[in-house]
């Protein structure tokens, strides 16, 4: 296969074998796919706000803002349109290209849809991209997101669909994936990933890069989340994935998704500056910049500078409204689809 080849036909057993192979050999198909599409030392920083918190009705095993768990989180209206902004700003004055907002619902209502336009063109207005999570979406709601002029919608598959009903029961995978289809449908770009460390096997993970990986065409944004154990969630407790597994979770996403960002997402806190640099060596090339991810803590924002000034690594250019599809960094070479 030639390297950053694109492909939307990957078998389970092609991302099992990939996984398998000696890491050194691993590390370096990785690094070829990255360096056919992107600068090897350029990363996205996306910033992340919880614009609405707490209070959710889903089930979700790992998720601290669940009304069915005690895990003392405050519940909280959706904020004000300048609030956001506010917060939008000091975003982009610390050096963040992308600027994504979570709110935790189902999904949203009708008539939060045009607080949510407001938001998303004021963002778009001070040049960042924009991305909003907000649980499952109809096809209108959809088409009234992306008329505001929304970049990116996030819904990660979270596991392979074998597992899933060992981490949530109140949405279905398929419920997952016609929300992604009415995403696409809208013109809208996909941001879609998943959780490691949920006591999942290799197999479910790769599992989950399948699903991605035959996804037509790729997400353009592949969050790689890191479990963040909450106490009074069902996961607590669960031992920590190995990390080298998760630098080979890393690494296959980015084979299999070659022209994607692959994003260290959340469980950065608990990562070392070594464990980091082996996943940028492994091709993620996007994190989640800022103190706080939605309700869980996120590396201080002087650590990643100190980090990036080691590593000779520098921010991606904010390229807000590039046409869909682009890839905000010019291919080095284009590879052969």
């Amino acid at each position: 296969m030639q390297a950053g080849q694109i492909r939307t036909d990957w078998t389970r057993q092609e991302i099992n074998d990939l996984f398998a192979l000696p890491f050194n050999d691993l590390l370096f198909m990785a690094q070829s796919a990255h360096r056919a599409h992107f600068d090897a030392n350029t990363v996205q920083l996306s910033t992340l706000l919880s614009i609405k918190t707490g209070a959710c009705p889903e089930d979700c095993k790992y998720c601290p803002q669940s009304i069915r768990y005690d895990t003392g989180l405050e519940r909280e209206a959706l904020m004000e349109v300048e609030d956001v902004l506010s917060a939008a700003r000091a975003a982009k004055a610390d050096g963040a290209s992308r600027f994504c907002m979570g709110a935790a619902w189902r999904s949203p209502k009708d008539r939060d849809i045009p607080k949510l336009q407001a938001m998303i063109s004021g963002v778009r207005e001070l040049g960042l991209e924009t991305c909003l999570t907000a649980g499952m979406l109809t096809d209108k709601q959809a088409t009234a997101l992306a008329e505001g002029g929304l970049d990116y919608y996030n819904h990660n598959l979270d596991t392979s669909p074998e597992y899933y009903g060992e981490v949530i029961t109140t949405r279905t995978y398929d419920d997952r994936l016609r929300t992604l289809e009415a995403v696409r449908d809208a013109g809208m770009k996909v941001c879609c990933g998943g959780i490691v460390g949920m006591g999942e096997t290799r197999d479910d993970r790769a599992g989950l890069l399948a699903q991605l990986g035959v996804l037509d065409p790729h997400p353009e944004s592949v969050p790689i989340n890191n479990l963040v154990r909450v106490p009074g969630t069902p996961v607590d407790g669960l031992p920590p994935i190995d990390p080298l597994e998760f630098v080979r979770t890393i690494a296959v996403a980015r084979i299999v998704m070659p022209a994607s960002h692959v994003r260290l997402s959340a469980g950065r806190e608990e990562m070392s500056d070594e464990l980091q640099t082996l996943c940028f060596a492994a091709g993620a090339n996007s994190i989640f910049y800022g103190e706080r991810l939605l309700t869980t803590e996120n590396p201080q924002n002087a650590r990643d500078r100190a980090l990036f000034e080691r590593l000779g690594l520098h921010a991606e250019e904010c390229r807000a409204g590039a046409v869909h599809g682009e890839t905000a960094t010019t291919p080095r070479q284009t590879a052969t689809a």
